[in-house]
């Protein structure tokens, strides 16, 4: 499955604004999270990076969309679909 029709299937995952929502303050924490590890030279803390976004996503999914998150079956695919929705929530191009 090319990336374009894997993102159509990931924002079908992603109907809900509040799922979305969550979603946006985990990579912002995230974000944060690398900012402050890297002024700190936290460096080994950097591992633990791409978990950040999980338990706010995750809630989302269970308390709003009531599914399954992509992540459980293309954990590649939906981390960098994940950036991708970040990206489009930021540019209006999907509700906020």
């Amino acid at each position: 499955m090319k990336f374009n029709e894997y993102y159509k299937h990931y924002m079908n995952l992603h109907r809900n604004k509040w799922n979305r929502r969550l979603h946006v303050v985990g990579q912002t924490s995230t974000i944060s999270f690398v900012i402050f590890c890297l002024s700190k030279q936290y460096y080994i803390l950097l591992l633990f990076a791409p978990l950040i976004v999980y338990p706010f996503a995750w809630s989302g999914h269970c308390f709003f969309e009531k599914n399954r998150p992509a992540a459980f079956s293309q954990p590649i695919k939906a981390k960098i679909a994940d950036w991708v929705m970040f990206k489009d929530w930021i540019l209006g191009r999907i509700e906020r």
